[in-house]
């Protein structure tokens, strides 16, 4: 449908559109492109494309070869050079919440591949505190680690909780299939303990979390191997590989259509942990 026009030109919605992603498109790329030499070597191509249309309208037959040559590649030229940023913008879109409507991944292998890495640890003797996002933003607490934004893998969770690594104090939180962040810093319960057991800071940690957003916090006990999970303000110990496999999946199945609201939730998480702290006072 026209909207209007000027001249002989006719401006529909779709122009328009087609405007605004191609702006879209070339702001994304060069904010992934800004600062680095990336964004010297693309004024370089623009200047090769100038001089020939250039060479071409001055009718300079072996420049406009030579320069049309090198123009009839520019794109193999653009994924060569540009690859790492062209990663970044093709991670951003698949990142994007739109495009997650139509991309499943398979929870049960999400499962195992973490659960796989805290049976490893718990071999190794080492601890951990993994906390997966379900809904809610905890942005505040994931800008207190050290940024990864890596696809999530075995070995890279096992190599962050390494007793060596710089990064293993501390929890990592992981959005959908990426780790956000390691070392970063939790709100502690004020839940001591649970009837006769004391809490240690890894699950005051993951408790705390749990009281404060829709997340899922999984512990690894450095002293016991002990595995836990913490969700809604409860804690769940001594559980089994296998217990653990099927709370996150079906707690990762269950984050898009929750049952239950996220101030109902909250009151919930609040109650028991007054219920905790009582019990603790008697």
């Amino acid at each position: 449908m026209e909207i209007f026009h000027i001249g002989f030109l006719n401006i529909t919605w779709m122009d328009i559109l087609d405007v605004v992603l191609v702006a879209f498109l070339f702001y994304r790329l060069y904010v992934a492109m800004r600062g680095t030499i990336a964004a010297q070597i693309f004024l370089g191509l623009l200047l090769v494309i100038a001089g020939s249309l250039v060479a071409r309208a001055a009718d300079m037959k072996a420049l406009s070869w030579l320069l049309k040559t090198l123009t009839d590649i520019w794109v193999i030229a653009l994924i060569v050079l540009f690859q790492p940023e062209l990663r970044r913008l093709l991670l951003f879109l698949g990142r994007n919440p739109v495009v997650k409507l139509f991309i499943r991944f398979d929870v049960g292998e999400y499962a195992d591949l973490i659960v796989g890495a805290l049976e490893d640890l718990k071999q190794k003797g080492e601890g951990a505190l993994i906390v997966i996002i379900r809904t809610t933003d905890i942005k505040l607490f994931v800008d207190t680690g050290m940024p990864i934004r890596a696809l999530i893998s075995k070995e890279l969770l096992v190599s962050i909780f390494n007793r060596k690594s710089p990064l293993h104090d501390g929890a990592v939180v992981i959005k959908d299939r990426y780790i956000e962040a390691a070392r970063c810093t939790l709100p502690l319960t004020a839940v001591e303990k649970i009837g006769t057991r004391m809490l240690g800071t890894r699950h005051r940690a993951a408790l705390g979390i749990s009281e404060q957003a829709d997340v899922v916090a999984l512990v690894l006990s450095e002293e016991t191997g002990e595995l836990a999970v913490a969700q809604a303000g409860r804690l769940r110990t001594n559980l089994s590989p296998e217990e653990m496999r099927a709370i996150l999946a079906g707690s990762i199945t269950s984050a898009s259509s929750a049952s239950k609201p996220s101030k109902q939730m909250a009151l919930e998480a609040r109650d028991y942990a007054m219920e905790s702290r009582e019990a603790f006072d008697r």
